[in-house]
């Protein structure tokens, strides 16, 4: 057995923890048999445990090994076989008719699924120099800090958004290092894809089905108003569904 198992064997001990598991197995105890075997003054010579933890430990294991040994089921004796003279001595009018056996076909339903599958979502045609780009923007965000307003840290009343440092005795305005980052140039993604989705996609705002027409599918994706209610909302996707329009911000 591995160190691991052994060692999980000992933690089923009620008041054996990791830290003494790792004790008892590095003193020679490697099994739970040879733990069996083991005396009281054994145990308590290990540092860290009691003779009342000792105690307690092997009368759990001699419990354990009770358990074990009721559990286990008497094996039946097997019966003797008949020899050919008995067989020969049974007459044939006492052997019970064997019954033919009737194969019962089982008619199994093939049931297929109404659910359609799971629709890969539709992406925009890029060039490679704008893939390489949504790659470096990706890059850049990861490593972004969040921008927080200053000294929104001290006090409760200044809410958690970004407002640029002013004051003459600002220290963040004159970029200390031990002040958080500012909003700066260096921060800012290329601009072949800035403005664009994550996807790739250029955003159109739609406020009715109208608006679709305008979108160009392989570059533009719709992104439905907030202010537009359901029923116009189910409308716009399945025109966008029809008109193979990605939208943004609605499972179609």
């Amino acid at each position: 057995m591995t160190k691991k198992s052994v060692i999980k064997e000992f933690t089923s001990l009620k008041g054996v923890g990791n830290a003494k598991a790792e004790l008892i197995y590095t003193s020679g105890f490697d099994s739970i048999d040879k733990l069996k075997n083991a005396t009281v003054e054994e145990l308590k010579n290990i540092n860290g445990i009691t003779e009342k933890n000792a105690k307690d430990i092997l009368s759990q294991l001699k419990e354990t090994g009770k358990k074990d040994s009721t559990e286990t089921k008497p094996k039946t004796k097997a019966k003797p076989k008949e020899t050919k003279k008995e067989k020969a001595s049974v007459p044939a009018e006492e052997k019970p008719e064997e019954e033919p056996t009737k194969k019962i076909e089982e008619t199994v339903e093939i049931i297929e699924d109404e659910e359609e599958g799971y629709k890969v979502k539709k992406k925009p045609k890029l060039s490679k120099e704008q893939k390489e780009k949504l790659q470096i923007r990706r890059q850049i965000k990861k490593r972004t800090p969040t921008f927080l307003r200053e000294e929104w840290f001290r006090y409760k009343r200044i809410p958690k958004n970004w407002r640029r440092p002013d004051g003459i005795t600002s220290k963040m305005r004159i970029n200390l290092k031990y002040r958080p980052s500012k909003v700066r140039v260096g921060f800012r993604g290329p601009k072949e894809v800035r403005g664009l989705h994550p996807s790739g996609f250029e955003e159109v705002m739609i406020y009715n089905v109208a608006d679709l027409k305008n979108i160009d599918p392989e570059k533009q994706a719709a992104r439905i108003g907030g202010t537009v209610g359901t029923k116009k909302r189910l409308e716009i996707a399945k025109k966008a569904e029809e008109l193979e329009i990605r939208v943004l911000n609605m499972r179609v």
